[in-house]
């Protein structure tokens, strides 16, 4: 009687034990999965790596124009980080990058202000935006076709306006200046463009976590019908999240002009591919509704830096795309087998 009564707590504590253990685990797989963990400790491992195999790499300058080179692919990303998490994509980005960057340069060879030269840039840009979201949203369209026919028309319209990409112009002095490594922000010795992103970053972060407008989006991107049944204007947020795209994309483009010194067709080209990179190996899924900005900075580090070692090291292009494509595949196979959030409710 005694030993049946002793082995049915230690039985009992032994399943508590279990259950415990059990509840450890997933607890620590939910806060691996919603912290980036991997994407910071990859991101130390390739500067740790860059310092330690390239020489000259570990001085301000250097490092410098690698966060530069990052900031310009993180500010392509961002719309389209946007854009993915209400369950879309945006293919339009380097047509965009490209327009902005020779129509710009066009324009300031002509004499215009360029400060009116943004204007017009950035205008336009926002009109392409809200063309993607309308037809998306409104008529259902595939967003990858649609995306990818007006960053054909942005192409075709660009080349007719600049005689097949030739341009003559160049950047105001005070545009290099922004996107120099060499740049200043109220004396201190901090490039511009890299605050631009920063200031981008932390207002994308905040609108996303900390206001209506990012609910919003999530719950556009998690559940569009049960968003709608919420009083959520979805039709807004499509607009909204692809104009911001598209804008972003403009920038790009406008400041590259200043990086290169000069209008270069198909200077957007590479962030087709990039820009996707960067969201994707910081955790956002393409299934909508998870990840953040924030990741997407990190991802935009981690791409950039692996370019920077294979660069370095003498690798070709084909390598690079290879090797960005692996790591890709490594990170969509740890962030993106969760179902989509209306499928698991």
């Amino acid at each position: 009687m005694s030993s049946t009564q002793s082995e049915v707590p230690r039985g009992a504590a032994s399943q508590r034990d279990q259950e415990s253990g059990r509840a450890r685990s997933q607890n620590l797989q939910r806060w691996a999965r919603n912290a980036p963990i991997l994407q910071v400790a990859t991101a130390i491992a390739l500067f740790l790596a860059a310092v330690l195999t390239i020489p000259g790499f570990f001085n301000k300058s250097s490092i410098y124009t690698t966060i530069i080179l990052a900031s310009f692919l993180g500010l392509a990303a961002a719309g389209e980080t946007l854009v993915i998490l209400i369950g879309a994509i945006d293919l339009s980005v380097p047509a965009l990058i490209s327009g902005a960057n020779l129509v710009s340069t066009d324009l300031a060879g002509k004499g215009w202000p360029f400060g009116l030269v943004i204007v017009f840039v950035l205008v336009a840009a926002a009109i392409v935006g809200v063309i993607n979201g309308v037809v998306t949203h409104r008529f259902r369209a595939p967003p990858l076709i649609v995306t990818l026919a007006t960053g054909a028309v942005v192409t075709g319209a660009t080349l007719g306006w600049t005689r097949g990409g030739q341009v003559s112009g160049s950047p105001p002095a005070w545009l290099t200046a922004f996107s120099s490594p060499i740049g200043r922000v109220l004396g201190i010795g901090i490039p511009p463009i890299i605050v631009l992103w920063v200031a981008v970053a932390v207002l994308v972060g905040v609108v996303l976590h900390l206001t209506a407008s990012g609910r919003r989006l999530y719950a556009t991107g998690a559940n569009e019908q049960a968003a709608v049944l919420a009083g959520v204007k979805t039709s807004r947020i499509w607009v909204g999240a692809y104009t911001f795209s598209a804008v972003g994309s403009a920038v790009v483009g406008i400041v590259l002009v200043g990086f290169t010194g000069q209008g270069e067709a198909g200077v957007g080209d590479p962030y087709l591919f990039l820009a996707l990179a960067a969201v994707l190996v910081g955790g956002t899924s393409l299934v909508g509704a998870r990840g953040d900005y924030w990741r997407t900075v990190l991802g935009a580090l981690i791409v950039t830096l692996i370019s920077t070692l294979l660069i370095g090291h003498g690798a070709g292009e084909a390598l690079q795309e290879i090797l960005t494509g692996l790591l890709i595949l490594v990170f969509v196979g740890l962030y993106g087998r969760e179902q989509r959030v209306r499928d698991r409710v």
